[in-house]
This record gives structure tokens, C-alpha cells and sequence, in this order.
């Protein structure tokens, strides 16, 4: 039995000493230390053994089975750092970093800034007013009737049950035409005694409303722009939405000023651009040649009013559109659901 051991210590040790990875290694392992190991078989032969000699051999067998348990540790701790020292040897430190992937603003942001500097060029001012609002400044001051439709459960959100007696509910805010008001009387209370009043504004904002289609969706940006002074004419009105439609689509682009009706705007215009295929000679895109863009007018009198400015004296007019919709006009998107420019799927948002 003693002669076994030693000539299964003798093994053990030559192919621990033999293995050149640590997957020879583990078979190694596995064939003497294993369930079926030969160690493990003579450590359990060992009832055959005298009684006298028992402890002896069991001792020995303790002694071999340790012995070969070293051997293993060892070389695999060399294994391992010859493989690191290899990998090591390979890094050339030299070469340049490997960059990690960077991402970039999403395209309705891009167009938001495109827009704004495009009116900063011009004087108009970048505002912001609150998107949670009350009644009175979304609907009321802008010449809204009490049952106006846009003033319905089903197209507005109201946010409490609660009603204030002068302001009315508070909502959020389905356009950014509340603006208007805010930007018309925070001026009018900074000018008070100083001189004229004169206001470019161009307020971007989130707006909400209660639809939610392939071509709508519940949260939406608007870009509102107000000009309030002496003399101000449809002339201006044309001349800055011609600027903004040459400068963001393109110098070959024309417009053309639709009449129609808002609440807070007369006279009222819808405003349409040359279709960008065509150019305004009748395609399958346009069908007609034009395609709209937004809505703009001259400032109702009732709206000066309620903004605090002497409609008198003053003027106005103001537009709005939708960025989402300048832009895919702009790039010529062919997008079948606005909700995908809202959506977390990146296959999509990372081809822009």
C-alpha cells in the first residue's frame, strides 16, 4: 500500500509539473483528486487495511493527498501570472485610447436652438412661462368664450377641481400663446412712466393636450412669437415669418398667408410654405404645391387689453408653430408616428 502511494505521489507531481494551462491542470486535479481520483479510491480502500496498520496508511495517505494539493496551487498561481504577464507583454501602451461611444442632443432640441438663434438675429427675446397655468391666462385674456370647445374636459388638462374666482382653474397649458399675456404685462409694468413699449418675444415651451394619435401626442413643444409696438402692421408679420421660413428651410422657400380664424389674433392667417419637393408646382407630397406650417395674426384688441397695453396706441402680431413639425418638414422625414420622436427606441432616435 505504502509503494502504491508513493507511485501515485510520483505521477501526480510529473504531469502537475507537466501542465501548461489551467485547463490541464484542472484534469489533473480531477484525476486524483476527483470523486473517481485515485487518491480519493485509495483513501477509501483503506478499510482493507490491516487494523494495526490503519493509522499509518491513513497518515500517509493525508500526507500525499496535501503534498499533491501544493503542487497544485503552486503551478496554477505561475499559470496564471505567466498568462498576465503575456497579456501584459501584448498592450501596446502607445496606442491611442479607445473612445466610448458619445451621444448627442435630440433632434426636436436641435431644432428648438436652430429656431431660436435663427429669431435672436432679429431682436426677438427667448422667454419661458409656466406650464402649469391658470384659465385666465391660456384662455380668458387671449378672447377664448366661456364655452369655447379648447375649454373642454376632453381637450384640456385640468389639474385640481379646485377654481380660483378671478383666475379660474389651473390647466396645463395647451399652447404657448399664454405668454403673450405674461411677457405683455411684466413689460408694460418695467415701462410704466419710462417710455414706448416694445416687445419681441419668442417663448418654446411644453404644451399638453388630451390627444394621442399617430399624429399627435399628449406633450408637444410650441415656439410663440409676440411683436407689440407703434405702427406694427401685417407687413412685419410677413416679413419676419418670410426671414424665419428663407433662413430655416432654405432661400428658395416662399410663403403665402391663408385667411382663417383664431380667437386671439384679427385678422387671422394660416401660414403655408412652397413644398420643398416641388417647389410649389404640385407634387404627390403636396398635391397642391403649399403645405401649412402655423398659425399667425395680427393681436386681437381685447388681448392688448387684457396684457395691460393701450391697443390704441399699440399694435401687434404674433405666430406659432410646432418645432417637430418645422423640423421633419426641414429634413423631410418620412415619419408615419409623431410618438416615435417621443419614444426610448434607439435604433431610431440614433440615426439623427
Amino acid at each position: 500500500m505504502e509503494e502504491q502511494l508513493m507511485t501515485i505521489k510520483n505521477e501526480a507531481l510529473s504531469l502537475i509539473l507537466d501542465a501548461g494551462d489551467i485547463k490541464t491542470l484542472e484534469e489533473v486535479k480531477l484525476q486524483f483528486l476527483g470523486r473517481s481520483g485515485k487518491l480519493t479510491l485509495a483513501l477509501k480502500d483503506i478499510v482493507n487495511v490491516p487494523l494495526l496498520q490503519r493509522a499509518e496508511i491513513g497518515q500517509l495517505i493525508n500526507e500525499v493527498k496535501q503534498s499533491v494539493e501544493e503542487a497544485i496551487d503552486r503551478q496554477g498561481e505561475m499559470l496564471k501570472n505567466k498568462r498576465l504577464e503575456k497579456k501584459r507583454e501584448s498592450i501596446d501602451v502607445t496606442n491611442p485610447g479607445i473612445k466610448p461611444p458619445s451621444g448627442h442632443i435630440h433632434l426636436v432640441t436641435h431644432a428648438i436652438n436652430e429656431i431660436t438663434a435663427i429669431f435672436e438675429k432679429i431682436g426677438f427675446t427667448r422667454v419661458r412661462y409656466p406650464e402649469v397655468e391658470w384659465d385666465w391666462y391660456a384662455f380668458t385674456a387671449l378672447n377664448f368664450p366661456e364655452n369655447h370647445p379648447a375649454r373642454d374636459d376632453w381637450e384640456t388638462f385640468f389639474t385640481t377641481e379646485d377654481v380660483d374666482s378671478k383666475k379660474g382653474s389651473i390647466i396645463l397649458t395647451p399652447h404657448t400663446s399664454n405668454g403673450q399675456i405674461r411677457e405683455m404685462q411684466r413689460v408694460v409694468k418695467e415701462q410704466k412712466g419710462k417710455g414706448d413699449i416694445s416687445i419681441r418675444m419668442l417663448n418654446i415651451a411644453k404644451t399638453y393636450r388630451r390627444q394621442s394619435d399617430v399624429s399627435h401626442t399628449q406633450m408637444f413643444h410650441q415656439f410663440e412669437g409676440l411683436v407689440v409696438g407703434k405702427d406694427i402692421s401685417i407687413v412685419h408679420l410677413k416679413g419676419t415669418l418670410d426671414y424665419f421660413v428663407k433662413s430655416f428651410f432654405g432661400e428658395n422657400r416662399e410663403i403665402r398667408l391663408r385667411p382663417y380664424h383664431f380667437q386671439f389674433t384679427e385678422p387671422s392667417f394660416e401660414l403655408d410654405i412652397n413644398c420643398g419637393v416641388c417647389l410649389g408646382k404640385g407634387c404627390k407630397l403636396c398635391k397642391a404645391g403649399w403645405l401649412e406650417l402655423g398659425g399667425a395674426g395680427i393681436v386681437h384688441p381685447n388681448v392688448l387689453t387684457f396684457g395691460g397695453v393701450d391697443p390704441k396706441i399699440y399694435s401687434g402680431f404674433a405666430f406659432g408653430f410646432g418645432p417637430e413639425r418645422c423640423m421633419m418638414m426641414k429634413e423631410g422625414l418620412e415619419i408615419d408616428d409623431l410618438r416615435l420622436l417621443y419614444s426610448n427606441k434607439l435604433e431610431f432616435l440614433t440615426q439623427f
